[in-house]
């Protein structure tokens, strides 16, 4: 098995069929005072437009480290194994909480995972706008 890198933008066959696939993944921001902060979340991938999006509750955490970054965004990662198989999506994330994205975040996230989340008035979608794309398939 060869480690590969992707365009984010343009990924090949495999890769965009495991991104399709039903995983659990993990994100990566970072607290103020640096350290890694890794949770376990739900991920799609939407290579036309370079965005990752994981849905949140607004006062999560995550939500907190990346609005704690600024306007400039956070330097994120998200994951995704499956024995020998993984793959990598890094890029700048920003927390949106209008209503079309979040929308668009939730029919994605149903798609992928076969179930649409239940309502939430306080959630936000954590964009993660893609700078690189990695993994071992």
């Amino acid at each position: 098995m060869a480690t590969y890198p992707q365009d984010p933008g343009a990924p090949d066959a495999p890769y965009l069929t495991f991104w399709q696939e039903r995983h659990l993944c993990t994100l990566t921001t970072l607290r103020p005072d640096g350290t890694p902060h890794v949770v376990p979340v739900g991920v799609t991938y939407d290579p036309g437009a370079r965005l990752a999006r994981v849905i949140a509750h607004k006062a999560s955490a995550k939500v907190g480290h990346v609005l704690a970054a600024g306007p400039e965004g956070m330097p994120v990662a998200v994951c995704q194994v499956d024995g020998r198989r993984w793959a990598t999506l890094e890029g700048r994330a920003f927390v949106r909480s209008e209503p079309e994205p979040v929308a668009e975040a939730e029919r994605r996230y149903a798609e992928r995972y076969g179930r649409r989340p239940s309502p939430n008035p306080d959630r936000v979608v954590i964009e993660i706008r893609l700078t690189r794309a990695m993994g071992r398939g």
